[in-house]
């Protein structure tokens, strides 16, 4: 490449020579010696560009190891404190879970009781939400004592432990009694003739039994249903009173217990109702005479008992 740029050169030169200057003879006498540079000649047009050449393989890339790290400088000096900025605005949190109740304290003396005022109850509204506690403000003159309101009356509480016995006071000194002196007792006089008897006088009307009234009561053991053998000479009264008022009936009441919950207590009841009823049957008392049911007040409870009641027949 460097012999055709020298080459290129040198015919450049003899061009520009054979167009402003003539021919210069060289003599033997003085060989390769050259002679000042002529003007240069103007530049020829440029040649049509070659076709671009092929693009060539990419290079391999390699990565060096990476070097170690520098030391690390010395700290600059501390630079000045800034000024403090103003004080932020404190916001009230929001109050803390109710601690435990404390033990009771002894129950203060009872003060006499003020007069009830007339007062109306509103409905309470709903509770707001509390507000941030403002900086409390200076305490003011106690005003007059306003009308005591009295309020309902609490739940009753819990009774007080039982306190112990005392001790029995001394018994005090009897009394002299002085009895007075019994009179004596007069002479019985002599008796009189007994006069004749009179004649006897027409029956009266029976009486009237106008409401169901309580005759007898049969008690019987705890889940039982036969009558006891101390309650045996009851079903023989009963019996013998309604043969000298056949003008009454008889009604069987063995209302249960209404505390009771158990459906096993009514049919104890039913078969304790049965057996009285049984029994005064055989005693004699009609079947006809006889009623079962609940009679005179339903709030009185029969516990393990029947009752036997009368009432004038309609």
């Amino acid at each position: 490449m460097r012999r055709g740029l020298s080459f290129a050169i040198f015919a450049l030169f003899v061009a520009g020579c054979a167009t402003t200057q003539p021919a210069t003879v060289q003599t033997e006498q003085s060989p390769g010696l050259v002679g000042p540079a002529g003007p240069q000649g103007p530049a020829g047009p440029m040649g049509a560009q070659g076709a671009p050449g092929a693009t060539g393989a990419a290079g391999a890339v390699v990565a060096g190891p990476r070097g170690a790290d520098g030391s690390s400088g010395p700290m600059g000096a501390q630079g000045a404190t800034g000024a403090t900025g103003a004080s932020g605005a404190v916001a009230t949190g929001r109050a803390g879970v109710a601690g435990p109740m404390g033990p009771a304290g002894a129950q203060g003396p009872i003060g006499a009781t003020g007069a009830q005022g007339s007062s109306v109850v509103g409905a309470a509204g709903p509770t707001g939400a509390a507000g941030a506690a403002g900086a409390p403000g200076e305490t003011g003159k106690t005003g007059p004592r306003g009308e005591t309101l009295v309020g309902p009356a609490g739940p009753a509480g819990g009774s007080g432990v039982a306190g112990s016995t005392g001790g029995s006071g001394d018994k005090g000194v009897q009394g002299s009694t002085m009895a007075g002196i019994a009179g004596e007792t007069g002479r019985s006089g002599p008796a009189g003739v007994q006069g004749p008897m009179g004649s006897t006088g027409a029956q009266g009307p029976v009486g009237v039994v106008d409401r169901w009234t309580s005759f007898r009561e049969f008690v019987f053991a705890s889940n039982g249903a036969e009558i006891l053998a101390g309650e045996q000479s009851k079903v023989a009264d009963v019996a013998d009173y309604m043969k000298q008022n056949p003008s009454l009936q008889i009604g069987i009441d063995g209302s249960m217990d209404p505390r009771g919950s158990d459906p096993r207590d009514q049919g104890l009841s039913d078969r304790r109702v049965g057996a009285v009823r049984d029994a005064l049957i055989q005693a004699g008392v009609p079947a006809s005479k006889i009623q079962t049911g609940a009679f005179g007040d339903t709030r009185l409870t029969r516990d393990r008992r029947v009752e036997v009641l009368i009432k004038t027949g309609s």
